[in-house]
């Protein structure tokens, strides 16, 4: 924790590490709290009942806890919760644990995980009090192990792992109104359906088939009302039944979509690395005619997917809007597959990743021949971005531009400058000094290949983003200018890792197809946003 301020001067003065954390400086004493209030006549009374007391932590943990980080007993009596354990060890550490505290403030909250160093988080209580079911890690220090739905019979705190030969990690956990089964989310190959699982054995049923399911409602006599969204569309709510067949509720935006040309959405496999089957989809306006450039957009992660869901961000429909076919690859290290495929990334950056995109392209040309993979652009975030780099150095000829949003630039320099250490220590395997991690580090830094740099690329970032520092940007906007490679740099004061502001997404959007039309429709006009 930073030391207390003495006297006039703005300096922050820190005394130990993780100093910020996404897109905020730590400040003395503040921390995210949990506070109890009792209600009478339907109105919260007092100051509220802090329920983390005496713990040093954060609850919800930051930067994306929520309210599923916490859960009721059904007597109203506990509160199970998260907290992010703090310290020391915080910049290192990937350890969240469950606690449980009486409602009314009369005893500190009790530690109900401590025996496991990772990640425990998720908390749900059965509707009989008996059995609190979480999603857990098994891996300290890595953030996308699988997470294993748990039950912890409340009465003796004997463990079960549930879902333990369930090769997906669970998303979210509700249980059913009669205890006897939770339905769950998890990504697989492209898709996040929802899941029953039997309480007692289990057994995996699945639930729903295309698109994203999320916000499960379990209904009494069974079925569930949830979101679905997809590639196509956000989301709307739809309503599962008893027997399986779901019915949709809502067209909240079917005016707007309306004023949208239809896309079609083709998905594609092929033998990527190691002759392991990869997965890709096309994403391209159902009226287009003739052969489409390619925007192959490069998802981040490392451990994630371009999946079937709707994003305001890195939305591959509004990436095929001008007239593009919107390729994706999930190479080695995507989420979906099983955890050997998403640990596969682990010290391979830019081994593995690199060759299935480089064969996924070509496939994507053989399964659909509008798509013409001679006029293609590279675009990518996060590693994303970190794989555009290394494609500029290591794949010269492969584009005719690039985009990096919030790339890494410099391993090496990465290893040192993040406040999540737990990532990079991950990845690279061990500390930024560690003899091992520095081989490592150096045979997948990009840097170490500016010299090849040659393709015009669009250079974007957040100044508030800690997880990348925008210096990693800076430093590639300059090898470029340096090396006269056409480059435009587009750097937001006021956003972090992700473009959050509504009319900062509109510009970035601009920006990026501005981009796409110089170098893949010569003559299509001026950069969209020049000037802007």
């Amino acid at each position: 924790m930073p030391a207390p301020q003495q006297g006039r001067g703005s300096a922050r003065v820190y005394d130990e590490t993780f100093v910020r954390h996404w897109d905020a400086w730590v400040e003395p004493g503040i921390r995210s709290r949990i506070f109890i209030f009792p209600m009478a006549n339907g109105r919260p009374q007092g100051s509220g009942i802090p329920v983390a007391r005496n713990l040093v932590g954060d609850a919800p943990s930051k930067p994306y806890g929520g309210v599923e980080e916490t859960s009721w007993s059904p007597d109203g009596r506990t509160l199970y919760f998260t907290l992010r354990e703090a310290g020391r060890i915080e910049p290192t550490s990937t350890n969240l644990d469950i606690f449980a505290v009486p409602a009314d403030g009369s005893a500190p909250p009790t530690n109900l995980t401590a025996a496991n160093r990772a990640t425990d988080t998720l908390p749900a209580a059965s509707p009989d009090g008996r059995w609190l079911a979480y999603a857990a890690m098994r891996r300290p220090g890595y953030e996308a192990d699988r997470q294993v739905l748990h039950l912890r019979d409340l009465r003796t705190g004997e463990i079960r792992a549930l879902t333990e030969q369930w090769d997906r990690s669970v998303g979210s956990i509700v249980w059913t109104p009669d205890g006897r089964s939770l339905l769950v989310t998890a990504q697989d190959v492209l898709d996040h359906p929802a899941y029953r699982v039997d309480a007692r054995t289990g057994k995996v049923t699945r639930l729903t088939q295309a698109g994203t399911a999320n916000n499960l409602i379990p209904l009494r006599g069974g079925g569930a009302v949830y979101t679905l969204s997809s590639i196509e569309k956000p989301d709307d709510l739809y309503r599962l039944g008893s027997r399986g067949r779901s019915e949709r509720l809502t067209s909240v935006n079917a005016d707007k979509l309306a004023e949208l040309d239809p896309v079609s959405v083709e998905r594609f496999s092929f033998a990527g690395a190691g002759g392991d089957k990869v997965w890709g989809q096309i994403v391209k306006p159902r009226s287009a005619r003739g052969p489409l450039a390619v925007a192959l957009l490069i998802h981040g992660g490392p451990q994630g997917s371009f999946g079937n869901s709707w994003s305001y961000r890195w939305n591959p429909r509004l990436f095929s809007a001008p007239g593009y076919a919107a390729v994706s690859v999930d190479f080695h290290g995507s989420t979906g597959y099983g955890q050997a495929f998403t640990d596969a990334i682990q010290r391979d950056w830019g081994g593995a990743p690199l060759e299935d995109l480089r064969l996924g392209l070509a496939a994507a040309g053989k399964a659909d021949r509008q798509v013409d993979t001679a006029n293609a652009c590279a675009l990518g975030g996060s590693y994303g971005g970190y794989m555009v780099n290394w494609i500029a150095g290591n794949w010269p000829d492969g584009f005719k531009c690039l985009v990096s949003h919030a790339g890494v630039f410099d391993t090496r320099a990465m290893s040192y400058e993040t406040e999540e250490l737990w990532f990079t220590e991950w990845e690279f395997g061990g500390a930024a000094f560690d003899p091992a991690a520095i081989e490592v580090t150096e045979r997948w830094n990009p840097v170490r290949f500016v010299q090849n740099w040659r393709t015009p690329m669009l250079v974007l970032h957040g100044e508030k983003d800690f997880r990348i520092p925008y210096s990693q940007s800076l430093g590639m906007f300059n090898a470029l200018q340096r090396r006269d490679v056409p480059s435009r740099l587009v750097m937001y004061p006021d956003e972090n890792h992700w473009i959050l502001k509504p009319q900062n997404s509109i510009q970035w959007y601009r920006e990026v197809h501005g981009w796409l039309d110089k170098w893949l429709r010569p003559g299509a006009g001026p950069i969209i946003g020049q000037g802007s």
